[in-house]
């Protein structure tokens, strides 16, 4: 089924029951905090997604909701290094285990490789689709090679005329020894 925006509530066992799929694209101003993230740049963008739920059974035969996301999206953001404009391009593709609470997602995420989430009726797949884009973005995004010379050198006249005036902290030392001050 495809459709414009991501459902903002869904039950997740009925669509895993149901072996439910679902993919769409939505604008970058539907999401708020990649808005802050971009500084409101690329608000027409397109966001790709697509969500598919399954049921699917563990050792001991009991089934086991999970839904299978994946987002693709290119985010213009400001490189670290040259402090120009950069477009990152993020993709996701999670897996998640839901179970009954959130108390036992708790103590299950930290022993599984996957995620694992608490079972809602009315679990929100746009806030799970924006937290993944979040998670995945880089700490420092930078190009692969900047598009402009690098400034590698400040000037500070202030701070180099104070360490010319500067003296030697060891030249008292140093005329101890009989040396030079300098």
């Amino acid at each position: 089924m495809k459709q414009e925006s991501p459902p903002i509530q869904m039950d997740v066992k009925a669509f895993a029951q149901s072996a439910g799929e679902i993919a769409g694209h939505d604008s970058l101003s539907k999401y708020e905090r990649l808005m802050q993230e971009t500084q409101g740049l690329g608000a027409d963008r397109l966001l790709n997604w697509s969500a598919r739920g399954e049921l699917r059974a563990d050792e001991a035969g009991v089934g086991q909701v999970w839904l299978h996301l994946t987002v693709d999206v290119s985010l213009p953001l400001t490189c670290q290094r040259c402090l120009g404009p950069v477009d990152i391009a993020v993709l996701v593709n999670q897996s998640f285990r839901f179970v009954d609470s959130e108390e036992a997602a708790e103590v299950q995420d930290e022993e599984a490789e996957e995620d694992v989430l608490a079972l809602s009726q009315d679990f929100n797949l746009a806030n799970l689709i924006e937290d993944e884009v979040l998670m995945a973005l880089p700490v420092v995004p930078r190009h692969e090679e900047c598009p402009v010379d690098l400034k590698l050198a400040a000037v500070d006249p202030g701070f180099d005329a104070a360490s010319a005036e500067k003296r030697n902290p060891f030249a008292v030392l140093a005329k101890l020894q009989g040396g030079k001050s300098s």
